[in-house]
Order: structure tokens, then C-alpha cells, then sequence
């Protein structure tokens, strides 16, 4: 299990990559829940202001001042894809899945990574009664919840940030995919739980990531303006969910091919929180 635990990390071409235009995959999020968002009144309403223009997208500038980051938790606070991949390759060995060969790390980032349980289970084991793909899922989960303790690591920097923020005042909330009992743990297991002022869970929105639901969600709950926040994110499915939602997203690139994030969406890509290009974003919004 030791090795499944060490994956090494894609070679990175760079630590920052600019968008270059509007990707498919872009649009496809933002039709995900209409043109864009505006808070007013403590609600979401359609916009077509909302998005800043391409040549602002390769930056945070517009956002001063900056009033809530938002936080993805799995990949994102801590590098736990390996632990998440050796649970599912476990779990789906043990019960035969894919004539018992092993899945590769490739086929976790294109089928399983940031997906809600909901949408792996139909994905893994189309035509099968839902209560007992769920159910094999929810094993997955305990396994990782009896992994996590002892190899749960923060990403380079986290601390940093989170005393940066908290020294000025800066909204925030952990957003994710995650089953609660697990966002709970993780976030504890990372000292975290006095630091979120709130977490949103992609369950109990009407709509999962990528869907914005969630990330709606925590800029109703905060009271926060789109216009003035902005998302750190490591998968697709992610940086989807929060460019549909009007807000700008750092991409970690931490597991995920960087392309991949790219072509999300992600407004650029930081190695981990203490990238130079990410403070010397910061140091622009307050």
C-alpha cells in the first residue's frame, strides 16, 4: 500500500499558465446556471456584467477589494488524491471491478477525481440498483477515513495563508464534493476547524459541483459578492462549478494534469500556497 501512497507528481511546464481566450469548457460551465451571478439582498441573480473581461482574467486586480476566498478541501487544503486512489483501487479490487485489475491513476483523474459519490456511482457501475453502488462507495469512504490520519498532509504554505486571511478580516468557506463526516475530518486532522467560518457540502445543495449550487451556496450563507471573491480549486469538475458560479479560480496543481485545470477554466495555476504569483496577487486586493 506503501507505493500506492508515493505517487510522483506530474512534471509541471511552469508553475503559471494564462488562459488564452474561452475555452469550451469554460462556456459549458457558465451554461451550467445562466450568464452570471450578482449578490443583492443576500441572493443570487443573473447578471450579464458579472464575468470580467479576457484581458482581466489572467489577474485577481479586479476583485479589490476582496471580501471571501472560498476553499475546495480534497487536493486543494491537503494532498489526498493518493490516499483517495488507494482506497478505490482496494475497495474496486475487492469486489472485482474491471476483472480485478487494479484501475491506474490515469482512469482515477479522468473518472473519479472531484465527481460526487452520486455521479461515480453511475459512471463505475452503470445499470447496477443505486443503494448498493452507494454502498460500495460509502466503503471506499470509511477506508479512507481509517487512511487519512496518518498520511494527511496540508499543501506547502496553507498555514500561511489561512494566518494572512484571518489577519484581515477575509471571509471564508471550505467548499466540496465530499462527504461531510470527511470534510469534518480533514479539516480537523489540518488544525482548520476554528479557520472556516462555513462549510458547504455538494450533498446537501440541490445540485453537487460541477454545478455553482455549492459555491452559491457559500456567497448567499457569507454574504459575499462574486464580484469580490475568489476560489482556490484542483479538478475540473471544481474550477467548472466556480467559474459558473462568476468567481475567479487559482488552480492547485497538485495532482491534476495542469491542461486539464486549464481548460476548466482556472484564471491561472499555482503550485501550492507558497507560489510568488499567488502573493503577489494578494498583495494587490487589500
Amino acid at each position: 500500500m506503501a507505493d500506492l501512497l508515493s505517487l510522483p507528481h506530474p512534471r509541471h511546464s511552469s508553475h503559471l499558465l494564462p488562459t488564452k481566450g474561452i475555452h469550451p469548457r469554460v462556456a459549458r460551465a457558465r451554461q451550467l446556471n445562466g450568464i452570471g451571478f450578482t449578490a443583492a439582498a443576500g441572493k443570487m441573480s443573473v447578471s450579464s456584467h458579472s464575468h470580467p473581461s479576457p484581458e482581466t482574467r489572467r489577474s485577481l486586480s479586479h476583485l479589490a477589494p476582496l471580501e471571501a476566498i472560498l476553499f475546495d478541501i480534497d487536493g486543494t487544503l491537503c494532498d489526498s488524491d493518493p490516499i483517495h486512489y488507494c482506497a478505490f483501487r482496494e475497495t474496486l479490487q475487492e469486489i472485482g471491478f474491471n476483472d480485478g485489475v487494479p484501475i491506474t491513476e490515469d482512469f482515477y483523474v479522468n473518472k473519479i477525481s472531484g465527481n460526487h459519490n452520486d455521479d461515480i456511482a453511475r459512471s463505475l457501475f452503470p445499470g447496477w440498483d443505486h443503494d448498493a453502488a452507494m454502498k460500495i462507495l460509502d466503503d471506499k469512504e470509511a477506508m479512507y477515513r481509517r487512511m487519512a490520519p496518518e498520511k494527511l498532509q496540508a499543501v506547502d504554505g496553507l498555514h500561511k495563508l489561512c494566518r494572512w486571511i484571518e489577519g484581515r478580516g477575509i471571509k471564508r468557506a471550505a467548499v466540496t464534493n465530499a462527504p461531510r463526516a470527511n470534510a469534518q475530518l480533514m479539516i480537523s486532522l489540518l488544525g482548520l476547524t476554528d479557520f472556516f467560518q462555513l462549510l458547504v457540502v455538494g450533498s446537501e445543495c440541490d445540485r453537487p459541483k460541477p454545478h455553482p449550487d455549492p459555491y452559491l451556496k457559500a456567497l448567499k450563507d457569507l454574504d459575499a459578492s462574486p464580484n469580490h471573491t475568489f476560489v482556490f480549486e484542483d479538478s475540473a469538475s471544481g474550477i467548472e462549478a466556480a467559474v459558473a458560479a462568476a468567481m475567479p479560480v487559482l488552480g492547485l496543481a497538485t495532482r491534476n494534469p495542469e491542461q486539464l485545470l486549464m481548460d476548466a477554466g482556472a484564471t491561472f495555476l499555482i503550485k501550492n500556497f507558497e507560489d510568488p504569483k499567488l502573493w503577489e496577487s494578494l498583495g494587490k486586493l487589500v
